[in-house]
């Protein structure tokens, strides 16, 4: 069975780009547009990795990031962060949150997919 990975993002053009970027690797992606979306797909099975952004409305990334640390569930599901950010210090804020790594948008597929492939359960 294809592992599950949450794709976080409110731009359904990101979202659509990483889902077939996974898809094609042979993992199966689940779309969230911001981080309460993520929360609420989270309750409805596991997922192996989550691929967020951290500029979305309602509950940023590292917000969410935060949260999901605080539950037992998902405390050490490993989380990459996808960006337009690509300053030190938002890095700091999200490797402190439990980020395992960065990756700053535009992306190259192939980086996108080593990056899980180091990280998935």
């Amino acid at each position: 069975m294809a592992k599950k990975i949450l794709v976080v993002d409110d731009s359904a053009s990101i979202r659509k780009v990483v889902g077939l970027t996974l898809k094609g690797a042979g993992y199966e992606p689940v779309e969230a547009v911001d981080g309460q979306d993520a929360i609420a797909k989270l309750g409805e099975g596991k997922v192996s990795l989550i691929i967020c952004d951290i500029n979305m409305p309602n509950m940023d990334g590292i917000t969410f990031l935060k949260a999901i640390r605080q539950d037992e569930a998902h405390k050490f599901t490993p989380v990459i962060m996808l960006t337009t950010e690509s300053q030190e210090e938002k890095k700091w804020e999200g490797q402190e949150a439990g980020a395992r790594a960065w990756i700053v948008k535009p992306f190259k597929p192939d980086q996108l997919l080593t990056a899980v492939s180091r990280l998935i359960l």
